[in-house]
């Protein structure tokens, strides 16, 4: 399992860094972001530490800990100034909080974000076919969730993705150890969102890219 959407108590999560890494570790994770809630209030004090800890946990483990963030509720006309700021800051992972149909963003937060040079966008819940398109064309990733609620539309997003040829990547947006799947359980999540094994590996395969792409920045 690769994941690159979880939390700690930095945010909403419950378990320190450390924790986290070691749970998904011995869950047997390959390798995790750690993409906490940001905005302009706290993405100055967030980032230093995930790198910092992340350093220390990728030398101690042998395995890819990644510090990141997540943009979450952040005005659109914002996203770009953050993700700059992010990048800016050294967060190899940033993600922006999409559309989903069981939370209420702004409206243009999936455009904002996918226009903005992010990675990943999160649980884009019922993304636009042209949307979708510029997710295909800037190379941002768009997510399949494991997360209660936001798995909701995985089908359409999933069905839309392939149609159009964008990428997708699987997390679980983790905020709690329950929450960290096996290779058996994302591969169920896989096949519920009516996709196969093949499209899997492919996902799996887009985040090692991912990873690949961030290392040495």
């Amino acid at each position: 399992m690769i994941d690159l959407h979880t939390h700690t108590f930095f945010t909403d999560g419950l378990l320190i860094p450390s924790e986290l890494v070691w749970q998904a570790k011995i869950k047997g994770y390959s390798a995790i972001a750690i993409t906490d809630h940001v905005d302009s209030s706290n993405i100055d004090f967030i980032i230093p530490r995930m790198i910092k800890v992340c350093t220390e946990l990728t030398q101690e483990y042998e395995m890819d800990v990644l510090p990141g963030v997540e943009l979450t509720y952040v005005p659109p006309g914002l996203i770009s100034l953050l993700t700059n700021q992010a990048r800016h800051l050294g967060a190899k992972i940033v993600i922006v909080h999409g559309e989903t149909t069981v939370e209420s963003v702004p409206p243009g937060t999936n455009k904002a974000g996918l226009l903005s040079g992010i990675d990943i966008l999160a649980h884009p819940g019922r993304i636009t076919s042209e949307d979708v398109e510029l997710a295909k064309k800037n190379n941002v990733l768009l997510e399949i969730s494991s997360r209660r609620g936001h798995c909701l539309t995985n089908g359409y997003v999933a069905d839309l993705a392939k149609k159009l040829q964008a990428g997708l990547i699987l997390n679980t947006d983790t905020h709690a150890p329950e929450d960290l799947i096996s290779d058996d359980q994302a591969l169920k999540i896989v096949k519920e969102a009516g996709l196969e094994k093949g499209d899997l590996e492919i996902m799996w395969n887009n985040a090692k890219e991912l990873i690949k792409s961030k290392k040495g920045k």
